[in-house]
């Protein structure tokens, strides 16, 4: 007997965060899904507009990433801890420095005037 399966990709379920408006340009805000911290940073200026990595700093264990300083170092748009200065790249959470140490990141999309995450 043969058995055959089908790999069905799963489409991402897209939930409402918070408003567009609650956001600061090229700045941090710390916003709980799902139990977790996820610090927000809108870029205006950049084709993501909007990035999600987690709050909780690797290195301090401290919920501070949020309150990070954001720049661009090469090709990475990145954001710097405001303990330890370590960088974070927005697009994947991996940390520039210390190749061990990630944030955790999620996909976030604008749907109109709505900040959604997945």
């Amino acid at each position: 007997m043969t058995q055959t399966t089908t790999a069905h990709a799963l489409e991402p379920r897209w939930q409402p965060l918070c408003s567009l408006a609650d956001l600061v340009p090229q700045s941090g805000v710390v916003a709980l899904h799902e139990g977790e911290q996820v610090a927000l940073f809108y870029l205006p200026d950049t084709e993501q507009k909007v990035f999600a990595v987690g709050n909780r700093d690797p290195k301090s264990g401290a919920n501070v990433i949020g309150r990070g300083i954001v720049g661009q170092l090469g090709p990475d748009l990145v954001i710097a801890s405001p303990l330890y200065k370590q960088h974070f790249r927005l697009a994947d959470g991996g940390c520039l420095e210390y190749p061990e140490q990630a944030l955790p990141t999620w996909a976030v999309r604008l749907d109109g005037e709505q900040v959604e995450i997945s």
